[in-house]
């Protein structure tokens, strides 16, 4: 995939509660943070409180050669959640509102970091800075998201799942 190919989109988001759970991982055991999204979703349900969206990773530092601190999170209304959720190893927090630029993956998710590389290059090509900073232990980012648009449960097959990437502008 080239940055030709892209067709990505700039949008206002407005802030988004949800519930989620931090994990610092590696590049090789990133699927421990994902592994967390049937777990929020269970505690979702056992405390009677709808998603209110699909449910996402959250990537706040990445440091390809080190610690990824990732987040697995679900959106939720936030008049929904009482103070269980402070009795829990999970976090009630906020994505920032602001100028997104977003993207639909159609296929599998392993082709995500190609495609990751792909759309960085489209926003420099556009002129286009993330709202992110880099230090010692790598790039710390306001908000870059994958949000995972299909169910497997529905659609077993990976290559039709669709994932929508979002990362926070300057």
């Amino acid at each position: 995939m080239t940055p030709k190919d892209l067709r990505p989109d700039l949008e206002n988001r407005r802030q988004q509660t949800y519930v989620g759970r931090t994990e610092a991982v590696t590049m090789a055991t990133i699927d421990r943070a994902a592994d967390r999204i049937p777990e929020i979703i269970t505690w979702l349900g056992e405390h009677g409180v709808a998603p209110a969206g699909a449910p996402f990773l959250r990537y706040r530092v990445i440091d390809m050669e080190g610690a990824v601190v990732v987040e697995a999170g679900v959106p939720v209304d936030d008049s929904a959640i009482g103070a269980s959720v402070e009795q829990s190893e999970l976090q009630l927090q906020s994505l920032p509102a602001g100028r997104y630029v977003t993207l639909t993956h159609h296929g599998h998710v392993a082709e995500l970091k190609d495609v990751n590389a792909a759309l960085m290059a489209w926003a420099a090509e556009q002129g286009i800075t993330w709202d992110m900073s880099t230090a010692d232990d790598g790039q710390h980012w306001a908000c870059r998201l994958e949000t995972y648009l299909t169910n497997p449960v529905e659609q077993p097959d990976p290559h039709q799942w669709m994932t929508l990437l979002a990362m926070k502008t300057t």
